[in-house]
């Protein structure tokens, strides 16, 4: 207990150092250009993304696998992604979080499934993944892809995020943590009804507004609307009315209802 509270001032103290010194201008305009939804900020919102910003560069290790050298418009722009997520809630900066690994395109990664007694091994084509041991790996090419195409409603660094969000409770299984019971029913209602409609739609082969890939798992599902919630919150409002309430409910923001981009803000 005594190693612990000597860890927590030292980590306070070092907080304060780094949050003594200005925001850099260079991190601001990369920002700017790379993280279309700060352009719906308000000033409090963005002076309190720059602090996040700050803390998230200052405690997590990022580095460049296969290659990459890791320069610092790929940190700030990861960083400001992440802590998107965070804005008006009151939380740590990811404090399970340790690495983001950054590979230069989509990478293979082992990967084991299960039919009846038999284990079938495979490699798998990735583009992110979330792990609940303090990692996050993203392929910077498709980082690059969503902040110039922002707005197709998909963004691995939001997706990949929005699983850390879902771990901190103790389970990854599309539920973050909400606090109360009478949240977590609300939930279930309203996401495992629009989880199975996809779902059904799928299989009926129907078209779908929503990223077939949310309907592998109820975890995917959460990661995926996630996206959709700030890459195209006007869409998600107007087709999926209550599943939007619910996502403005945790993440304490309404992109909706945002001033509308500029051209230039969606470049």
């Amino acid at each position: 207990m005594y190693a612990a509270c000597v860890c927590n001032l030292l980590r306070a103290r070092k907080r304060r150092q780094v949050l003594a010194v200005p925001f850099p201008e260079s991190f601001r305009r990369i920002v700017s250009k790379n993280v279309r939804h700060a352009a719906r900020l308000t000033p409090s919102e963005r002076a309190e993304l720059e602090r996040m910003i700050r803390i998230f560069l200052a405690e997590k290790n990022i580095e460049g696998c296969g290659g990459l050298v890791v320069d610092d418009e790929m940190r700030v722009t990861i960083a400001a992604h992440a802590c998107i997520l965070l804005l008006n809630r009151n939380v740590d900066v990811y404090p399970d979080v340790d690495t983001v690994l950054v590979y230069p395109t989509a990478y293979h990664a082992p990967s084991a499934t299960r039919a009846g007694p038999v284990v079938v091994e495979s490699n798998q084509v990735r583009l992110g993944e979330s792990w609940t041991r303090g990692v996050v790996v993203l392929a910077w090419d498709h980082v690059e892809t969503s902040t110039h195409h922002a707005g197709r409603g998909q963004n691995v660094v939001l997706h990949e995020f929005a699983h850390q969000l879902d771990a901190e409770d103790g389970e990854v299984d599309g539920a973050p943590d909400l606090g109360t019971r009478a949240r977590y029913v609300e939930w279930a209602q309203v996401f495992g009804d629009e989880y199975r409609d996809l779902s059904k739609k799928i299989h009926d082969g129907r078209p779908v507004d929503i990223d077939p890939y949310g309907a592998t798992s109820p975890a995917e599902f959460f990661a995926v609307v996630t996206e959709l919630f700030f890459e195209r919150p006007r869409a998600l409002r107007k087709r999926h009315p209550e599943l939007y309430d619910e996502l403005v409910s945790f993440y304490r923001q309404d992109p909706a209802e945002a001033p509308e981009l500029t051209h230039a803000a969606k470049k």
